[in-house]
């Protein structure tokens, strides 16, 4: 998996959401998109993940240029803003009708990882009575379940306790080992310092540092929440 934006901008109504967005990203690492609510993280990964192009450049993975050989990444697990459900549908019900899509996850393995999360496949309870916390493992367990080579996490940690924040770090390590490139953002700096290899800051719609955390001497401390 390989990921290359080239000259990205989105402009929506007059306003520059994103301006010259120019990066490329391996397989096999966490890249973190740090900046404070409004500077464009968002709009990004939708612009990766085909769900909205580009004003202007492109975005290729493994070559293919997204909007003209592809509409979408061919293996991808998404989780952007607030999750959308079939709400009359069990967390388990949910991750299955999603499953029957592809074939790919499997029955156990859905079981398994609902299961990790802390979420009993077993239980009836509809997601429309599901608190925030357990409406994001459930988001987070269908992003992942399907092993993508591309993993898209917006803001995964949100409303989560902290033994699940630990959960939600070893998957993505685990994702990580076996090759999948993530994309996360968090705006907590301490997860993010722990989550990611390399962090993407973001201000006004314009990459303003990018540092790769495996650096000595790299500081970041004086960037803007």
């Amino acid at each position: 998996m390989y990921l290359e934006i080239r000259n990205l901008s989105k402009v929506i109504k007059g306003n520059t959401i994103l301006s010259n967005i120019d990066i490329s990203m391996e397989r096999g690492k966490i890249y973190g998109l740090w900046g404070k609510n409004g500077s464009g993280k968002t709009m990004l990964m939708r612009c990766v993940c085909g769900l909205v192009f580009p004003t202007e450049g492109e975005v290729y993975i493994n070559d293919k240029k997204m909007g003209k050989d592809i509409s979408f990444p061919e293996s991808v697990g998404v989780l952007i803003e607030n999750p959308g459900f079939i709400e009359h549908y069990s967390a388990y019900e949910n991750l299955k009708a999603v499953a029957s899509i592809k074939n790919i996850a499997r029955e156990e393995d859905i079981k398994n990882l609902l299961d990790f999360m802390g979420l009993d496949y077993q239980d009836k309870k509809r997601v429309k009575k599901y608190s925030l916390g357990m409406r994001q493992k459930v988001g987070i367990a269908a992003a992942l379940m399907e092993n993508p080579e591309l993993i898209i996490l917006d803001e995964p940690i949100n409303a989560l306790d902290e033994e699940s924040v630990n959960k939600v770090k070893e998957l993505l390590k685990l994702h990580k080992e076996r090759g999948a490139l993530i994309i996360v953002s968090c705006h907590d700096r301490y997860e993010m310092e722990q989550l990611a290899d390399e962090i993407i800051c973001i201000e006004n719609g314009r990459i303003t540092r990018h540092i790769n955390m495996g650096e000595q001497g790299k500081d970041w401390s004086n960037e803007k929440e």
